[in-house]
């Protein structure tokens, strides 16, 4: 197939969301929501076809001119490459699965439509990011995922939280992409160009003086949509959409977007030694703070969604230590756990009938493929031996490890504790939501085929997707690096010794964790009341300190203006000239009497008036 075909990985998805909004209204539920399950999965297989075209640096297939004037040329300009086919494939395959979902969990959604073309549109715009050449290119597709997340967010939009929540992630999210955009102007500036490849070939070109600011404002980018600190509390809000959505959304498109484009750029970010130092403490400091807030939430999805941000950070951290293939390995490992976990959230919900796991119902353990599936996706989460979670997570912090001392080892040591809060928080889940006594006896909710279909897929992936980077201590040879990065990158070494330590401490991590779970939440004795619970939950207050801080000073400064401005000047001044209009009317309305003695008065007293006027001006003349 010729290489111009690659444009149809993202415009399959394009083409089924355009086709659901012009005709979908006419078509039958069934040929609607199937024509979106089949754009994408077509998307996935386009994907595997071309996979030879990513052989060596890649295959770029230019369109045509997007932009050209004064100079400037913008092409639309597609990469296909190890890394965007790598990438690409998670994509569209895990969101293939998650449409599969849908058709069940929205089957009574009267409507279907718009949910199923937003779908759509979130899997066309990430991909639009993935496979990028040029970064006008990229920025249109990282401004829809934040449309398409926004317009999900709010998807049920009727009830106000879940409009304000949308709302929340649109606002924050796009106050971040102010940086990317002042970064990819810099970049701009410098090289003259947009162009990906061109830009990462020339980094030498970039002052020294500039590298550490130009990697800042690409890690603030970057945080907003994959909710690192400061930009990261509106993703527990997130939680609001249908529980699909929030499946997309942390696992297959735009908490990953942010990782992928530090990825993307990882030459550039490598100029920097602080900025790399910058990226690591903001995970390690988002991991830890999430972590901390999973420990504590009463809802199953928030507790997930503050998960994703914890394992994200992990993901900053990886880049922080100069390992691409390692962000990325735990960027795939991640994508099928936590795919696995909510779609198993979802129907633990349905089946209890509840979204808070002290009220939940414990009648979704009598369905083994629930209870198995979730249990695998939470054993990846947490760390577990040999499953795909352990192999990505231990891989990220014996890199970390191996950086040496200073700011690293204190990385290495918080990101050690936040595994082992991870741990805890995880079996938490376990013994709340499938631990004590059910409340009912009945009959359950049955799930429908295209629900239960999928978990198993997403469960063989979450326990054996270690297989794509296994190291070698495992007798693996580490497919992935070889893939991302060469045969000869060289990311740190630890010796042989030194790596079976570390890999025994996980595994002692892991182990304690549980322990520390079973003896704290299997009788359902969490700490739901005291202060630290409280702090935990509330994300440590950061919303309030927001709203102290911008919200309530912005809100102030806006009434000032409201009625010193808007009401007193402008509104008084129009007010005044509308008054003196009428009162000048009413002057005149009065000498409109309709009398003729009145007419030729006014007649005479203006002849006379003129008369004079002249008069004066010829004696004056």
């Amino acid at each position: 197939m010729r290489p111009e075909f690659i444009s149809l990985i993202p415009l399959l998805p394009l083409g089924g969301a355009l086709i659901n909004i012009l005709f979908g209204g006419r078509l039958s539920r069934r040929v609607s929501t199937g024509l979106a399950v089949v754009s994408v999965a077509l998307a996935a297989f386009m994907v595997v076809a071309f996979w030879s075209y990513a052989a060596g640096g890649g295959t770029r297939v230019e369109l045509y001119t997007w932009i050209e004037a004064s100079g400037l040329r913008v092409p639309l300009v597609l990469l296909f490459d190890s890394l965007s086919a790598s990438m690409a494939l998670m994509v569209t395959g895990v969101s293939t699965l998650i449409h599969i979902y849908c058709l069940g969990y929205m089957s009574r959604e009267k409507d279907y439509v718009r949910f199923f073309v937003l779908l759509n549109l979130f899997v066309f715009a990430m991909l639009v990011i993935v496979l990028a050449g040029d970064l006008l290119v990229l920025f249109l597709g990282w401004e829809g995922v934040g449309f398409c997340s926004y317009a999900l967010i709010g998807f049920w939009y009727r009830e106000g939280r879940n409009a304000d929540a949308g709302q929340k992630a649109f606002v924050m999210t796009r106050a971040a992409d102010v940086f990317l955009l002042i970064a990819m102007l810099w970049l701009f500036r410098i090289f003259g160009t947009f162009s990906i490849p061109d830009i990462m070939a020339r980094t030498e070109l970039i002052p020294a003086a500039a590298a550490t600011p130009l990697v800042l404002l690409l890690l603030a980018g970057a945080c907003g949509k994959s909710a690192q600190f400061p930009f990261m509390s509106w993703l527990p809000d997130a939680m609001a959409g249908p529980t699909p959505v929030s499946a997309l959304i942390h696992a297959a498109t735009m908490v990953t977007a942010g990782v992928y484009l530090l990825c993307r750029l990882f030459p550039l970010v490598m100029l920097s030694a602080q900025g790399m130092a910058a990226i690591a403490l903001v995970g390690i400091l988002t991991a830890g703070y999430a972590a901390l807030c999973a420990l504590a939430q009463d809802e199953i999805k928030r507790v997930l969604a503050y998960s994703t941000m914890s394992q994200v950070g992990y993901m900053f951290v990886a880049l922080g230590a100069g390992t691409l293939s390692g962000a990325m390995f735990h960027l795939y490992t991640h994508a099928f756990f936590k795919s696995l976990l909510f779609l198993g959230a979802g129907c633990i919900v349905l089946l209890g009938g509840e979204n808070n796991i002290f009220r939940m119902d414990r009648a979704a353990r009598r369905n083994p493929l629930v209870f198995g599936t979730f249990l695998v996706g939470s054993l990846a989460l947490a760390g577990a031996p040999l499953t795909s979670g352990f192999f990505s997570k231990d891989g990220i912090l014996t890199t970390v490890f191996s950086r040496g001392s200073g700011l690293y080892e204190l990385v290495w040591v918080l990101g050690s504790l936040t595994a082992f809060v991870t741990a805890l928080y995880t079996f938490r889940l376990l013994y709340l939501v499938f631990g004590g006594k059910e409340k009912t006896r009945g009959e359950i909710p049955t799930l429908s085929f295209s629900m239960a279909v999928v978990l198993p897929f997403l469960a063989v992936a979450a326990l054996f997707g270690g297989v794509i980077n296994l190291p070698a201590i495992f007798g693996g040879n580490e497919t992935l690096r070889h893939f991302l990065e060469g045969p000869d990158v060289i990311q740190g070494f630890v010796a042989h010794r030194e790596e079976i330590i570390l890999t025994a401490l996980a595994v002692a991590v892991f182990a304690i964790g549980w322990l520390a779970a079973y003896g704290l939440f299997r009788r359902e004795s969490a700490l739901r009341d005291n202060m630290a619970s409280r702090f935990f939950r509330s994300g440590f207050y950061i919303d309030q300190l927001l709203e102290t801080l911008f919200q309530r000073p912005f809100r102030t400064l806006a009434r000032f203006w409201d009625r010193a401005t808007e009401r007193q000047l402008f509104d008084g001044f129009f007010s005044g000239l509308g008054n003196m209009t009428f009162g000048g009317a009413k002057i005149v309305r009065r000498m409109q009497t309709g009398r003729l003695s009145t007419y030729l008065g006014s007649f005479a007293w203006g002849l006379l008036f003129l008369a004079s006027f002249f008069l004066c001006c010829a004696l004056g003349g």
